[in-house]
């Protein structure tokens, strides 16, 4: 993946002394009036199809009797399903997939993770401060904006969304993302990542673009698979590894506690029966993280962030079994495995204390459902 910056030019603003109160504008119009903000790309003077839709059936998951019964809640507000995982888990569903487009829009500001023109906004980043700057750093002829809101806040869905769109801004002008703050800090692990696949983002608290490309690429189709093979296929290339069983991802108490209070336990056992390798990626260089997960069957662990080291490499054919609290149950990585080929299965915990306790017996004769 080139960085695209050489083809496009970009200049500080320097002694031009750029300033905007565009930011300013949006907070008294939200304070003043009850209109909804327009999206910037319902102003882009150009939009466009990068790739088309399209139509799947969707493969069931592989779980035991009665683990859809305990499920007590699930995440409705960021991530699917908005409704029970029950329909979704059992398969079978028609599931369409919208195109991947781009959209062109012209004199823009960006200003604290924020985009503005006019009466337009567009959000990258986590609501601003009280006082927003007024300089801007940087004018660019043509940025391609590819980081999300989401994406600058939860450290899996930066690396499952946000850097496969890179490979699209970097056709598309220079690839521009929010840079770090305070506030809301660089993730540890991004900078080993970035280099491993060779991103050379634009990192920008302010700017003034005189034409910036903004995207649609949150449906799973063919283009966002290959895209994200693609980004497989690169680390691996970084590593040198065999094939072996499986992998199992600590995720201890980092990020959303999902505590799962034998987890230790569960991850010796199946070391022992199964040959998976242990792995903690609060406690391991990215390279070696990357090198333990390649090559791997099989990738086992809690829900959340830390599994996308293992999926990241996980090859079509292998399988993810992921270890889901009763009361925040997410289906988030059977998207991906249902759109990258791969065996999604899970087992539902039971609340105990602090967190929740998974039946080891219950995992080992789920993973003797999957066919790998």
């Amino acid at each position: 993946m080139g960085s695209g910056v050489s083809k496009f030019s970009t200049s500080p603003a320097g002694n031009s002394n750029k300033w905007t109160l565009a930011a300013y504008k949006f907070l008294a119009r939200k304070r003043l009036s009850r209109k909804v903000e327009t999206d910037l790309k319902h102003i882009a003077v150009k939009s466009w199809d990068i790739a088309p839709g399209e139509t799947s059936i969707s493969p069931p998951a592989f779980y035991l009797p009665n683990q859809l019964e305990r499920v007590t809640g699930w995440e409705a507000k960021r991530f699917f399903p908005f409704v029970h995982p029950a329909r979704t888990m059992q398969g079978g569903l028609t599931v369409e997939e919208g195109p991947t487009r781009g959209y062109l829009i012209k004199n823009v500001w960006m200003v604290d993770g924020a985009l503005y023109k006019g009466n337009a906004s567009h959000w990258v980043s986590l609501r601003p401060s009280t006082f927003p700057r007024i300089m801007v750093e940087s004018e660019i002829e043509r940025a391609a904006v590819y980081c999300t809101k989401n994406g600058n806040t939860w450290f899996g869905t930066w690396l499952m969304e946000d850097c496969v769109t890179y490979a699209l801004a970097c056709n598309e002008g220079v690839p521009v993302t929010t840079a770090p703050s305070a506030r809301y800090p660089l993730f540890t692990q991004a900078p080993a990542y970035e280099d491993l696949l060779d991103m050379r983002p634009y990192r920008l608290h302010s700017a003034f673009f005189r034409e910036v490309v903004l995207f649609d690429d949150m449906s799973n189709n063919r283009s966002r698979h290959l895209r994200y093979r693609a980004m497989g296929d690169k680390l691996r290339s970084q590593v040198s590894y065999d094939s072996h069983p499986g992998v199992f991802l600590l995720r201890g108490g980092d990020g959303d506690l999902r505590y799962l209070r034998n987890e230790l336990q569960i991850a010796e056992h199946l070391r022992k029966t199964r040959g998976l390798r242990i792995v903690d990626p609060l406690r391991t260089e990215v390279p070696a993280i990357v090198a333990a997960c390649a090559g791997a069957r099989m990738v086992v662990g809690v829900e959340g962030s830390q599994l996308v080291h293992g999926v990241n490499v996980l090859e079509p054919g292998g399988a993810l079994l992921t270890l889901q609290p009763p009361d925040r149950f997410v289906s988030y990585y059977k998207y991906l495995t249902d759109r990258d080929h791969q065996h999604f299965g899970f087992v539902v915990g039971t609340p105990e204390g602090d967190g929740f306790a998974i039946d080891i017996d219950e995992v080992e004769r789920t993973l003797d459902l999957f066919p790998v």
